[in-house]
């Protein structure tokens, strides 16, 4: 592709880069500007009934460190009484793959009572998993635990779903696992803005889950 010779040339290619960046950064912006003051830390979050945590991959079957730090933040958000029960959401696709069961395992493996902790295995995006623990496991208030670079869309799309939330964002080095996490996040905000304007049906819906109801049910007996 050639570079325009004359100035008008040069002058509408330049507009429409511009034009271009402007279309393709409006959603991020949108995200940091509409949900800033619902984002902090496992010390400044409010109490609610559930913590969400989203899948951020295995290794060996085991929490990657990503995913690893975010369970650690949710668990540190239950022993403080901040939240009753804790659902974990993830991809479990595949039969050598399951990120719900190996979150429910290190969690349990900490301290938390089994029941505690639900399973979502059908939160296979963002918009899933916000949408599924709202219209599948009922619920209407949580707080949201990701990364920093992640938890403001994990934001805007639960709050699209129906569900009054506050996000804990989990602080990692900036190396280039974070960077590229932060790149992932251009696309990824242009998808949540469709998905919170359309808010289509999950991949995979089925029928409404009583986890978090007997999880709440029995932290209320104790």
């Amino acid at each position: 592709m050639r570079w325009p010779r004359t100035r008008r040339g040069r002058r509408r290619a330049f507009q429409a880069a511009v034009l271009l960046s402007v279309v393709a950064l409006a959603p991020s912006a949108w995200l940091r500007l509409s949900e800033g003051d619902r984002v902090g830390t496992v010390e400044s979050a409010p109490e609610a009934p559930v913590a969400v945590v989203f899948g951020a991959g295995l290794f060996d079957g085991e929490p990657s460190p990503y995913l690893a730090h975010r369970l650690d933040a949710a668990l540190t958000l239950y022993q403080q009484h901040k939240v009753q029960a804790i659902l974990v959401t993830g991809d479990n696709s595949r039969d050598d793959y399951d990120e719900p069961d190996a979150m429910q395992a290190y969690l349990v493996g900490h301290g938390v009572p089994e029941v505690r902790v639900v399973e979502d295995y059908a939160g296979f995006d963002t918009w899933d998993s916000c949408t599924r623990a709202h219209r599948i496991f009922g619920v209407d208030r949580a707080v949201l635990v990701s990364q920093t670079f992640h938890v403001r869309r994990a934001l805007a799309l639960c709050q699209a779903a129906g569900i009054d939330s506050y996000a804990v964002g989990v602080h990692e080095p900036e190396d280039v696992t974070w960077y590229y996490g932060g790149l992932r996040e251009i696309p990824g905000a242009g998808k949540a803005a469709l998905n919170a304007w359309l808010r289509p049906d999950p991949r995979f819906l089925g029928a409404k889950e009583p986890g978090i109801t007997k999880a709440l049910t029995d932290a209320a007996g104790h």
